[in-house]
Order: C-alpha cells, then sequence, then structure tokens
C-alpha cells in the first residue's frame, strides 16, 4: 500500500514543481498526447473547470489564437490569459448561448473532468448519467467533426455510454491515463468526429444508445 502510495504521489509532486493547481492535469496530458484532441487554435468548452489545471493544458495548447471557456460550481482562482473565460455555475442550468458567449461559432472541443459527489452506493450510474447530459447538449455546444472526452466511472451502464459514444462520434474509445489512481475506476471516454444529426435526448441509461441519423453531413 506504502509503495502504490508513493507511487500515486509523483503527479502531486510533479504538479506541484510544474506549476498545475492539480494532479488532474496529467490525465488530459496524456489523453491529448495520444488522441490529438485539442490543437492550436481551438476553441475549448471545459465542463467542471475546478480548480482550473485542466484549463491550463487547455490553454498552453491553444495558444492565443484560440478560446477557452470554462464553467463550474466552484470559482477557478487560476491565473489565465485574456483568451479564458470562466463561469460560475451549473452547466445543465447554463444556456448554450451563455457559454458560447453570443459567438455564432460553436467550439472545436469539450472537454470534462467532472464527477457526481460521491455516496459509496451506485456512483457510477450518477456519473455515466452525467456523461449522458453531456452529450445531450453537444448538438448545441460542439461543432460537426469536433472532438470531445468526459470523465466517467465503470461500472454495468458504461457500455451503454460507450455504445452511444461510437454511434455519435466517427471514433471513439476510452482511455485510463497513467495519472488515475489505481484503485480508482475513473476512465475517460473520447470521440472524433462528431455526428450531430445521430444525437437525441437520453432519458436515462441505456436509452438513446442508437438513434436513427437525422439528415446531414454525417449521412
Amino acid at each position: 500500500m506504502a509503495q502504490k502510495r508513493k507511487l500515486q504521489d509523483k503527479y502531486f509532486k510533479m504538479a506541484k514543481r510544474e506549476g498545475y493547481l492539480a494532479r488532474s492535469a496529467y490525465k488530459l496530458l496524456e489523453i491529448n498526447k495520444r488522441r490529438k484532441l485539442i490543437r492550436k487554435g481551438d476553441r475549448v468548452l471545459d465542463l467542471g473547470c475546478a480548480p482550473g489545471s485542466w484549463l491550463q493544458v487547455a490553454e498552453k495548447i491553444i495558444g492565443e489564437e484560440g478560446t477557452l471557456v470554462g464553467i463550474d460550481l466552484k470559482p477557478v482562482s487560476g491565473d489565465f490569459g485574456p483568451n479564458v473565460r470562466t463561469i460560475v455555475g451549473d452547466f445543465t442550468k447554463t444556456s448554450a448561448a451563455e457559454l458560447l458567449g453570443g459567438e455564432d461559432e460553436l467550439f472545436d472541443v469539450v472537454i470534462s473532468d467532472m464527477a457526481p459527489s460521491t455516496t459509496g452506493h451506485g456512483d457510477h450510474f450518477f456519473s455515466e448519467r452525467l456523461c449522458q447530459e453531456i452529450i445531450d447538449v453537444l448538438p448545441d455546444l460542439l461543432k460537426p467533426r469536433g472532438t470531445c472526452t468526459m470523465k466517467v466511472l465503470e461500472g454495468e451502464t458504461f457500455p451503454d455510454l460507450m455504445r452511444r459514444m461510437k454511434h455519435i462520434f466517427r471514433i471513439a474509445g476510452a482511455i485510463k491515463p497513467d495519472a488515475c489512481r489505481d484503485v480508482s475506476r475513473e476512465t475517460y471516454v473520447y470521440g472524433i468526429g462528431f455526428r450531430p444529426g445521430r444525437v437525441r435526448v437520453s432519458d436515462g441509461p441505456g436509452d438513446g444508445a442508437l438513434p436513427e441519423p437525422a439528415p446531414g453531413w454525417d449521412d
């Protein structure tokens, strides 16, 4: 157990040394290194952005030409550039117009490191449902052919989420970054090549996994 803790602590120490607000920065760094979801100049939306480590990573990748918006129930105290905007609020109760900041252009990338309040009983159901809610709003936020990654706790409903991801993205899969704690069930699903015409609002776990595609560019 002590050895396991020691191995996990290296990311905490690295974050302190390299100026990241949390060890979770290394999760996004690995995901992006392996799948190239975020690129220079992209418009990125970070759902559940506190404490701000994913904002730090995304800001470095997109550069001054990109745009970054983060929203969380808690305020973010990090020092960010003028092309980064943060909102204190609940993404499920915030309009797409507010997230887009009055711009007509949708986001190139949506990322989420959100997790529901844990109870120790059925947490993975709540986590998977949160991801489903994100998918439900993607047509109003994410460009066709855009990319997305979300944290989820693996459980019985994980296959339902993956089926839906594979239906609405041209490429979809899951990654467990090295920075995830060994004892954690968290993993990250990702999608590349968003097909908005295939999304319908889900009523619950498993529902909406395989909707009929609407006419559009992806057919």
